[in-house]
Order: structure tokens, then C-alpha cells, then sequence
């Protein structure tokens, strides 16, 4: 093999590499969010102000999380980090969500980076009260928020 063949076979193969990135990325971005069907959470009394619950929705293998913020307003996000996927847990007392693998901080309010790798915000499930329970009424795409 020549250097010219070998300096072509490497242009190709990290085109061929490139190609097959902005595909992934194409696909993530564009596939649609399942938005998932009312469904009760917990008793709300279970679930003190200041604290939070994890639960799954919109199904049963995607993590997410109900923050009661001190105010008393109730927030869920999906719990999957935007940067790498990892599960992010309420810091009782900061008002944020701390991603523990590489130190993403999310606001536990509006799910917004705060610091840290993440370029996107969590992704937000609707929620509210009937009769004394939390009901997740449907999970919207990172940076979809009603």
C-alpha cells in the first residue's frame, strides 16, 4: 500500500465516521417524545416540601423525578441527565439537581443547566393534584416546557 492510497483510505474512513455521527445526532434530535398517559405518582403528604420522589413515567424503564419545591410548587423532570445520560438526584436545601458523574446542576424550578457539561435542560413532565395525589399528565422534550 502507498502513503497516497493509505492518506485516501483514512479521508474516507473518517468521513464515513462523520457521516455516521450527524446521523445519531439527526435521529436523537428529531425522534419524537412519548408523551405517556396520565398516571398517579404518590400521596402528596408522602412527599414534604423541601424533599423529593423518584418514580418512572412515561414508562416503566425511564427514571423520573417530583421535586416539592419549598414554596410548595411541585416540579418533575425527567431524571436522565442531558449531557450523558446519568441519573440526577435533588439537593434538599440548594433548590438544584446535581448530576454526580460529571457535576451537572440543574434548577430544580425550570430543570435549567446551571453549571457544569449539560447543554440542555432536563425534560419536563406535567403534573398536578387530584384528590390528594400527584398525577404525571405527560413528559415533554428537553427544553418543552408549558
Amino acid at each position: 500500500m502507498t502513503r497516497r492510497e493509505f492518506v485516501r483510505y483514512l479521508v474516507l474512513a473518517s468521513g464515513g465516521f462523520a457521516a455516521g455521527n450527524v446521523g445519531v445526532a439527526l435521529w436523537a434530535s428529531l425522534r419524537s417524545v412519548n408523551e405517556g398517559e396520565p398516571r398517579a405518582v404518590v400521596e402528596l403528604d408522602r412527599v414534604p416540601q423541601g424533599t423529593a420522589h423518584l418514580f418512572s413515567y412515561p414508562t416503566g424503564a425511564e427514571p423520573a423525578i417530583l421535586v416539592h419545591l419549598p414554596g410548595g410548587e411541585l416540579r418533575a423532570f425527567s431524571q436522565k441527565c442531558t449531557h450523558l445520560g446519568c441519573v440526577v438526584y435533588y439537593e434538599p436545601g440548594t433548590g438544584e439537581m446535581e448530576c454526580p458523574c460529571h457535576e451537572g446542576h440543574f434548577d430544580a424550578a425550570t430543570g435549567a443547566v446551571i453549571s457544569g457539561p449539560p447543554q440542555r435542560p432536563l425534560g419536563r413532565i406535567d403534573v398536578e393534584v387530584r384528590d390528594g395525589t400527584v398525577w404525571a399528565l405527560a413528559a415533554r422534550g428537553e427544553g418543552e416546557h408549558r
